[in-house]
């Protein structure tokens, strides 16, 4: 039997759906919050324990703002575009295997282009400053250097004394770009 599965919101190649507080759930973040390199510069690279997965991220992720996204019927990451209708926060997570692939920015610009729809007039992004590929990303998506940052972290990882950057699209940057 096949359970039915509403999606939030579809691209060429993506499928993004709201999470589930299921084992299945658990299982897909799992896998991606445990590879080090996909958590260098989230965490340094440590393994996220299993009940902080189903006990604390998972229940997050479910409340809202954060989309299971998948390649046909392989999970590849996650998106998230949540906070103040106004204003909401882009992000995003991949496993290794979908890196370079461009479904970053597919995904990203998708959600971006809802943000718009829905009211928003802005939308902004942040990452470690070190972190290039994510950067890439951002600019790709039309978002455009806004500052530097210093935040204080419980564990210092390979970077962070370069801060965190972040970026921005403005409603009237996006409508101009597309155009």
């Amino acid at each position: 039997m096949r359970v039915r599965v509403d999606f939030y919101l579809r691209t060429d190649r993506l499928a993004l759906r709201r999470f589930t507080e299921t084992e299945a759930d658990a299982d897909l973040l799992y896998d991606l919050h445990n590879d080090p390199e996909v958590m260098r510069y989230l965490n340094g690279g440590k393994p996220v324990p299993r009940e902080v997965i189903t006990g604390e991220t998972l229940p997050r992720f479910a409340a809202g703002g954060f989309y299971a996204a998948f390649d046909g019927e392989t999970f590849i990451g996650w998106f998230l575009l949540n906070g103040p209708a106004e204003g909401p926060e882009l992000g995003y997570r991949l496993h290794k295997a979908a890196w370079g692939k461009g479904y970053a920015t597919e995904g990203s610009l998708a959600l971006i282009d809802r943000a718009f729809s829905l009211g928003a007039r802005r939308v902004y992004a942040e990452t470690m400053t070190v972190n290039r590929g994510s950067r890439r990303v951002m600019e790709k998506c039309g978002l455009r250097f806004v500052r530097t940052f210093f935040q204080d972290w419980p564990d210092v990882i390979d970077g962070s004394d370069q801060g965190e950057v972040e970026y921005e699209i403005t409603r009237e940057e996006w409508e101009a770009r597309r155009s």
